[in-house]
């Protein structure tokens, strides 16, 4: 995540961001088989680095408005719009959502791919406009395995600062985006940071998607160690959580790492990992 994290959470929390309790229905997907061979090997673990890679894609690919191409082609979400995001799922049984913003990223999301598809697993990836950009085969792969691809903004912006104008392109453009990549546009959106405001709901409906916040949060982006991020998912487990991760913006390798361990966990533990429905 960008630098000064920890400030822009305090603001989000002043916004009351993610303050209301929030259920939307699980599409039942069926238990998962469970591996019958060993995994294969993944790609060499990705090399620590000093520093986060820069979040900006190269000029070309940045923020245009909505007013210099095709505008977006509105669809609203289902009425009444909401005042507040999902924070958990209803469904049958033991049912949990693993969620990765900020990707895609060439160096973590395919490992984390691997590891879903390794055991038969669909998650939901919210994806900046940006990174998708520059990494449409990615995207393309999670949408071939199943997985939700929704909407994280264009630049990862923190949403309630921003003139209403500015969000509409920030969402907008990311949804044409996903749009011309894949063929559909996203029904599920999220807010930077976890910070919303009436704006970003109403055009958020606007352009047919509805919101989805979390109930577990990994704290990876903090780099705790795998153990802890491991830890945190099963302290956390639980019918209807929704677990936020990142697949990008930083080192991501922990969050990588601590999939491999969690998911067999959870789904030893009678937990069903699938995506909600609309």
């Amino acid at each position: 995540m960008p630098t000064g994290r920890r400030m822009v959470l305090r603001i989000a929390a002043a916004l009351g961001a993610t303050t209301t309790f929030g259920l939307l229905t699980l599409e039942r997907t069926g238990t998962p088989s469970r591996p019958t061979a060993p995994a294969p090997p993944g790609a060499a673990g990705p090399q620590a680095r000093a520093q986060a890679a820069p979040r900006l894609a190269p000029s070309s690919y940045r923020l245009q408005p909505m007013t210099a191409h095709a505008p977006p082609r509105y669809r609203r979400a289902l009425p009444p719009v909401r005042q507040r995001p999902f924070l958990r799922v209803s469904g049958v049984g033991r049912s949990m959502v693993l969620s990765f913003d900020d990707g895609p990223d060439p160096r973590y999301t395919p490992a984390i791919l691997r590891t879903l598809r390794q055991y038969g697993v669909r998650a939901m990836f919210f994806v900046c406009g940006e990174m998708a950009a520059v990494n449409p085969d990615l995207l393309r792969e999670m949408a071939d395995d199943g997985h939700v691809v929704g909407n994280h903004s264009w630049s990862h912006p923190l949403i309630p600062r921003l003139r209403p104008s500015r969000i509409r392109d920030e969402l907008g453009s990311t949804s044409d985006l996903i749009e011309r990549t894949l063929g559909t546009p996203p029904l599920w959106y999220r807010a930077p940071y976890g910070a919303w405001n009436r704006h970003s709901f109403e055009i958020g409906a606007e352009l047919g998607m509805e919101p989805l916040a979390w109930t577990v949060d990994t704290l990876d982006w903090k780099e705790p160690g795998t153990g802890l991020i491991v830890r945190r998912v099963l302290d956390g487990a639980g019918p209807g959580v929704v677990v936020l991760s990142h697949d990008a913006g930083g080192d991501r390798s922990q969050s990588v790492a601590a999939l491999r361990t969690y998911l067999p966990e959870l789904l030893a533990a009678g937990y069903h990992l699938t995506v909600p429905r609309r």
